[in-house]
């Protein structure tokens, strides 16, 4: 009992780390753009990012990015969740519809609240609406990271629960460097993506497993 105790403990105060350098993160970055210093970050990336622009990788880059978009994502989410219903795997359904769509609405508020325009380049693709944080980082990081988490849990052997988690953050990281790529975002913007949708969904994956913990579903679940 004490053991089981001690691991809730452990792993909730994880989770207060995780949401504070989450929200760390976050406000660094507003406090930087609100005082006119991020520039220097956003060009200086940017200038790197840009120099390896060939016709060839842009293709590569436009694949990556689509599966950080609303329509993919949309997709995966509604196929994921039929899946897990259909495995009798109720607490995850519910646990992977919430996290992703109440998260697209979080995103959605982030970005009316800021109001930040695109950056004024020639961008490589057509993309409308306002900039801050990124959609696709943000929305990326929770499904994918939600996916990780899942995945985490099910599967057996050590060394393919970290695979697993490994690959998803590639995934992750490479979507948001496609939207600096294409010229749709500023670094920054990818950056405060990834820290609202990692505050999000560590705050989700701690509400999940506190119920999950105090309630009948672990016996569905398992």
């Amino acid at each position: 009992m004490e053991e089981r105790h001690l691991k809730k403990a452990v792993f909730f105060i994880i989770s207060l780390i995780c949401l504070g350098f989450f929200t760390w993160g976050f406000v660094s970055i507003l406090e930087e753009w609100k005082e006119n210093e991020i520039a220097g970050f956003d060009n200086g990336v940017f200038n790197v990012v840009h120099g390896f622009i060939s016709p060839k990788l842009t293709t590569l880059m436009t694949s990556i990015t689509f599966m950080g978009g609303v329509k993919w994502l949309s997709i995966s989410t509604i196929g994921l969740v039929i899946v897990l219903v259909f495995m009798k795997k109720y607490p995850l359904a519910l646990f992977l519809t919430l996290t992703v769509s109440l998260g697209a609405g979080f995103n959605w508020l982030l970005k009316w609240i800021f109001k930040r325009d695109r950056p004024d380049i020639e961008a490589l693709i057509e993309q409308g609406g306002y900039s801050f944080p990124s959609g696709h980082s943000m929305g990326s990081f929770i499904f994918y990271g939600a996916v990780a988490f899942m995945l985490y849990r099910a599967l057996d052997r050590a060394v393919f629960k970290w695979l697993s988690v490994l690959a998803l953050s590639v995934l992750i990281l490479f979507i948001g460097i496609s939207r600096v790529y294409l010229g749709v975002h500023y670094p920054s913007d990818i950056v405060g993506g990834f820290s609202a949708g990692g505050g999000w969904l560590t705050l989700c994956i701690a509400v999940y497993i506190y119920f999950y913990k105090r309630s009948d579903w672990k016996y569905v679940d398992e």
